[in-house]
Order: structure tokens, then sequence, then C-alpha cells
């Protein structure tokens, strides 16, 4: 078991605790559980699906990194598939707070680059903020996107965002969780066609600026994330970040990463360059390279 969830795994209760530990146990856990794993988990613990991810959130709050605030929150991401995923905020010593990934923003995209096709619920161990209730509702599942609070009803995102702003009052068709391919050629070594790989998949509806990036650790172990933009921008996901966000579910450290590639348009009207590169060097990686999108 790594080592970040023994301290929330002890204060399970007993029946939870033997149900999970041969999953945690496991070398290849990386902070999501399979249908089948669900379904065990449910049986062996006697819990229904809604408490079952709601007794599993301080596993998934063990996954933040918050050397800021030392304020931990925990989501859970249960998608359509039956697959369900950790998120957790991560902040980052050295750089502006814009760069912050929430928690229900980790969830989202970690349930997105492992391929999910929609969300139904999100369980989450504090209110979502307004800047994830808008991240949310550009998710192809909208504002019927139920939210599981500990000690409340469960309501949906529509309750909590009234009168939604969102990608379908501009007409947006294609939303996240939809399956898109922009057409970007393939081309360099493997982790740059990760990257680009990322871009292809990336979610830029307003401006176009697809990008992607790849991150290799001292592991050995290389991990892609995608841009998820917003109808609201600000709420914007970088695609650093969502690639930071797939490193810290697989339990590895963001001070570990040895090399980096952004792959963006020449022509695109905004750029993850700048925020990229100094993220980056914050976290002790100088070496980014970037590179340019071609279409196939």
């Amino acid at each position: 078991m790594h080592s970040r969830f023994r301290p929330a795994f002890a204060g399970l209760a007993a029946d939870l605790q033997a149900a999970l530990l041969p999953v945690l146990e496991a070398e290849d856990f990386a902070a999501f559980f399979t249908p089948a794993q669900v379904n065990a988990l449910c049986q062996q613990s006697g819990l229904d699906e809604n408490a079952l991810a709601l007794a599993l959130l301080p596993l998934a709050a063990a996954c933040a990194v918050t050397p800021m605030s030392q304020f931990n929150v925990g989501a859970i991401a249960r998608g359509r598939s039956g697959h369900w995923y950790f998120g957790a905020n991560m902040e980052f010593t050295g750089t502006d707070m814009q760069q912050t990934v929430h928690a229900e923003q980790s969830a989202v995209a970690h349930a997105w680059l492992r391929g999910e096709s929609g969300l139904e619920v999100i369980t989450v161990n504090y209110t979502p903020c307004g800047h994830c209730r808008q991240f949310m509702n550009e998710l192809n599942s909208g504002t019927a996107l139920r939210i599981s609070l500990p000690n409340r009803p469960v309501a949906t995102l529509a309750d909590y965002l009234p009168d939604a702003f969102g990608p379908r009052d501009l007409n947006i068709t294609a939303l996240v969780m939809d399956k898109v391919d922009h057409g970007y050629r393939l081309s360099g070594d493997a982790l740059t066609q990760m990257a680009i790989a990322a871009a292809n998949r990336s979610h830029a509806p307003y401006s176009q600026a697809h990008s992607g990036v790849a991150l290799q650790t001292a592991s050995g172990a290389c991990y892609q994330g995608g841009y998820i933009e917003n109808a609201a921008f600000n709420p914007s996901l970088p695609p650093l970040q969502a690639a930071l966000i797939l490193l810290n579910m697989h339990g590895e450290s963001c001070q570990q990463i040895t090399r980096a590639v952004l792959a963006e348009s020449d022509e695109a009207r905004l750029s993850q360059l700048p925020a990229a590169a100094a993220t980056l060097r914050a976290l002790g990686c100088r070496q980014l390279e970037q590179v340019a999108l071609q279409k196939a």
C-alpha cells in the first residue's frame, strides 16, 4: 500500500479495511476502481454505492498535494462505465495560485484521461466552489450530473449552479468526455507522440488552441494530459496540470519530472508555454520541449 493511504486507511471501518486491503496492496493500484472492484467492495462492506463513495473520500483526500494550504480535499468521479476515479487538490510552491488544481477538476480529468465516456456522480468531501461548478458544466453530463456530499441529500449540478451558462449556450456540440480526434499527425519519439495524442483529445472549442503535455519521471514512467477549456475561460485546466494529475494519481512525486514535452500549434491564439515552463521550473524540471502540431 502506498504510504500516503496508510493514515486514512487506519480510520476506516474494519469491514471496509478488509475489503480494500487486497486492492490497495496491489502494485498497480493507480487511484481508481473497476466496476468489479466496486461491486465487491459494496458486498463485503455492506455499503451501497453512495455510502461507499463517501466512506472512501479520506483515501481520495490522501492524494492531495497541499504545501501552502494544508487543506486536503478529496473527490471521486463515478463514471457511466462503472469505474470510479479519485481526485484531489494540488498546489505548487513557487508558482502563482492560478496553477492550482481543485479536487473536482482532478477527478474529472483523471476519468477523462482514462477514457471514461461520461460521469454520473461526483462525490466530494466539501461543497464545490463556484470555479468547480462552472468547470463541471463543461461535461457532457451537463447540469444533470449528481453531486454527493457528506450529511446532505444527493443533488444535481443544476441545484448548485442555477441559471447556468456553459457550452450549450454557445452552440458547442463536442463536450468533455465525448470522443474527439483533432487529426494531428503523430511524430517524434514516444514521449512527443504522447503529447500530440493528448492534444488530439483536448477540449478547446473557444480558442481552438489544442494542446497536450507528456511528462517523464525519474522512474521512467510517462504521463500525458490534454487541455480542458471552459466557457468561462478562467476555470480552464491547462494540459500540464492534467498530466500532473495522472502522475499524482499513480503515486509519483511532481518533483521527479526529468523531461516534459508540450505540443501546440505555432499559430494558436494562446500558448501554454510560459505558464507550463514556469510551473515546471518550480517543480525542478527545466527540460521542456515544444513541438508544433501538424495536421495529418
